[in-house]
């Protein structure tokens, strides 16, 4: 948890607890976490806060957005799957835990996004591994917790002083994770526990398997209808907008490249006649490149046309782009390009 607020150093310090300092303040409680958020937005110019996501969903709609109006970062915190994980009573209910927190966030977003917040990251500070089965034996280590001073001791990791080296744990010093200090940090190998009396051991985490170090992070960007644009397509030409042959060959060029606020543009595109006949098979382009290179966003089409061709030599002949109208099946006209059909003799290619 203290690894996502901003900060340059981390250190577990000597306590029971294990607490984490934050380039030298303590990390623990929500009072400590908004203190240091604070202190370093400052440097930014910025104002952040922290609040709990339970306090969140009770303020009503002119609070929360006053919340956001008044400051550039909120933390939101939630916890109630190691709530109910972390007990022996309730261990066995982490499944629904699971789910309720899913329904939480679910609301915290809908409120965040209400409240005017625009840009919102979700994690979390750690994953878990949980078995719904009792655990055999064979599931706990066996190795000795042992050391000049075990600071704290948990089913999934050892913190402490001088720990003696055991078979079944690994051992890292403070400076090969990343922390300061002197304390050393001792893991049971694979997902086995550690023998801890009066806890739970179904639920647990603090080890270094990817179910427990592996998070997710998910980004919710709330856009404003006038910041969204669509690409824009291009029709290019040859020289000529003559059709002498049964084929006609059209590069398409994507204007701009697809980004978070430009849309891709969907788009079917074929060969008629003013009487708004298909006279050559017909293509579903997609303009979704991200490609900051032009080059890249250019598409060759080469359209065949049908032997209905053959009966109007001579006549102009539109190559229509058309788009579907959103949440139906329906379609309107793009853009069109006029080209004139022009063929001394007809091809056996066409179809």
């Amino acid at each position: 948890m203290a690894a996502l607020l901003p900060h340059e150093n981390l250190e577990i310090i000597d306590h029971p607890q294990a607490m984490v300092n934050v380039d030298g303040y303590s990390s623990q409680g929500t009072e400590n976490r908004r203190k240091i958020i604070e202190k370093a937005f400052e440097k930014r110019e910025k104002k952040a806060t922290v609040i709990q996501g339970k306090d969140l969903l009770t303020l009503n709609r002119d609070d929360s957005r006053s919340l956001f109006r008044e400051h550039d970062v909120v933390y939101v915190y939630h916890n109630k799957i190691d709530n109910i994980g972390d007990k022996l009573a309730t261990e066995e209910q982490v499944f629904e835990a699971v789910e309720d927190a899913c329904s939480d966030l679910i609301r915290l977003i809908k409120k965040l996004t209400g409240a005017n917040a625009s840009n919102l990251l979700i994690t979390a500070d750690h994953g878990f591994i949980y078995q719904h089965r009792v655990l055999a034996d064979s599931d706990f280590s066996h190795a000795e917790v042992n050391g000049d001073k075990v600071i704290k001791e948990n089913r999934r990791f050892i913190i402490g002083q001088d720990l003696k080296e055991s078979e079944g744990l690994r051992k890292f010093k403070a400076k090969d994770m990343g922390l300061l200090g002197e304390l050393e940090i001792q893991i049971p190998k694979s997902i086995n526990r550690l023998r801890i009396k009066g806890s739970g051991s179904r639920f647990v985490h603090g080890g270094a398997t990817l179910q427990e170090i592996i998070i997710p992070v998910v980004k919710v960007n709330k856009k404003r209808r006038g910041d969204l644009s669509t690409v824009e397509v291009e029709v290019i030409r040859n020289s000529t907008s003559t059709i002498t042959s049964g084929q006609l060959a059209v590069t398409f060029y994507q204007q701009e490249p697809v980004t978070d606020k430009v849309q891709p543009r969907i788009l079917k595109a074929g060969i008629y006649t003013q009487t708004g006949e298909l006279i050559s098979d017909f293509h579903d382009l997609s303009f979704d490149s991200p490609s900051e290179n032009p080059r890249e966003r250019e598409y060759k089409v080469r359209f065949i046309l049908t032997s209905n061709a053959n009966t109007i030599n001579n006549q102009e002949v539109f190559l229509r782009l058309e788009e579907q109208l959103t949440d139906t099946s329906h379609f309107k006209e793009y853009k069109s390009v006029p080209y004139t059909i022009r063929r001394s003799f007809t091809s056996d290619f066409d179809f």
